[in-house]
């Protein structure tokens, strides 16, 4: 198959896209920028729903719809969705271009995660349309604050959109398409103790930190059980080297490709602090003090997992069938917006587009790749229509 990809325009698109900050809830400017695109590229609508009032951000998410075009103008179409907002640091960010490969300067990010898949979406609207190829109805779901935690899917209001299904563009590597990926839960531990001086008077106080070391002591890190993950990951507290610090604070998470075992190795968390809580004795100076934890869950989100026989996957085997290409299916490791919309119902899979390194500041992605991801794209959006296989 033939696919007529400007790859110079593509370039062009991509770089724009990175050089407009939106760091996460600063979305306003990239929102706008993209209205612009898509309605000269022919929306039937576009439509910026109300989640910023839950997610704080300056923008609503954006549900655009194209119309089909030809035989397959009345088929049942599918959704694309890449999130606008990236990670700092992103202030003044600059593309710069070596052969095929896009960086940064090396003091921010390059923002590929997620404008990588904007630019391939973008690209795949062109090419449809300079070309006037048959596809069905499209439609688009650009999304906030995926980088906060995934609350612009979250917020999302999932009665505007029409698309069964869709692919979600934002993962690492090409040619390679997620069909699961793990819940996650983030966590949030504070031991309350007491504070006194060090030197002077410690009898007195209740050290937080050394209740918390014990509590972390017995408890496993990094992959545990079949196919989950825990980090203990950040910790503050204290004020001083010479006083007894009162309040220690940590954060983590607990990953798992099985819903059910969340809850599991949260429990040993709690279990673990408790144990060291209740076992703790009173000395004469602390009597009438005990010291105490809190346990937050300020973050979650489902697990992925699609079905071998859906639709959304039998479109990616037409379409690899189109290419002649391998499209690998794969576990991912990390949460997408694709989590949430499957989990309200839209089943999703995640298309990886090149993207490398994301979130630091030697980030980079290769124009090649990006070619790649947009003549999947293509492949899709022209595919004939399957029902899934029946057994």
């Amino acid at each position: 198959m033939n696919i007529p990809v400007n790859s110079e325009r593509l370039a062009r698109n991509f770089i724009e896209l990175c050089e407009i900050e939106s760091p996460s809830r600063e979305e306003g400017r990239i929102a706008a920028r993209l209205k612009e695109i898509f309605t000269r590229l022919g929306a039937e609508s576009i439509y910026e729903d109300n989640s910023a009032a839950a997610t704080g951000s300056e923008s609503g998410n954006l549900i655009i719809h194209f119309p089909g075009r030809g035989s397959k103008a009345e088929e049942k179409g599918f959704f694309l969705s890449s999130h606008m907002d990236t990670v700092r640091p992103c202030a003044g960010v600059k593309v710069v271009r070596k052969d095929d490969r896009f960086t940064s300067l090396g003091n921010t990010i390059l923002g590929g995660d997620d404008k990588s898949g904007l630019a391939a979406i973008i690209e795949l609207l062109e090419i449809l349309r300079e070309n006037e190829l048959e596809h069905p109805p499209l439609e688009l779901l650009i999304t906030t604050c995926e980088e906060l935690g995934l609350l612009g899917a979250t917020a999302l209001e999932y009665d505007k959109i029409r698309s069964p299904y869709g692919y979600v563009l934002d993962a690492n590597g090409i040619n390679t398409v997620i069909v699961q990926a793990p819940a996650a839960c983030k966590f949030e531990i504070t031991v309350h103790g007491r504070a006194a001086h060090a030197g002077m008077a410690p009898e007195k106080g209740v050290n937080a930190l050394m209740l918390a070391a014990k509590a972390l002591a017995p408890l496993s890190t990094g992959r545990i059980g079949n196919n989950s993950t825990r980090n203990f990951g950040h910790i503050e507290g204290g004020v001083a080297f010479n006083i007894i610090p009162d309040e220690v604070k940590i954060l983590g998470e607990v990953r798992s490709l099985n819903n059910d075992m969340l809850p599991v190795y949260l429990d040993e968390i709690t279990t673990s602090f408790q144990s060291v809580i209740n076992a703790w004795l009173p000395t004469k100076e602390t009597v009438g003090f005990h010291p105490s934890f809190t346990f937050k869950q300020p973050g979650h989100y489902p697990a992925l997992k699609l079905s071998g026989e859906s639709e959304v996957l039998e479109r990616v085997r037409t379409a690899e069938r189109m290419l002649d290409r391998t499209i690998t299916e794969t576990i991912g490791g990390g949460g997408s917006d694709a989590n949430i919309l499957s989990h309200n119902g839209l089943p999703t899979a995640v298309l990886s587009t090149g993207m490398a390194a994301v979130h630091t500041v030697e980030e980079n992605i290769t124009l090649k790749d990006m070619v790649a991801v947009t003549e999947i794209l293509v492949a899709l959006a022209t595919a004939e229509q399957h029902c899934p296989r029946t057994t």
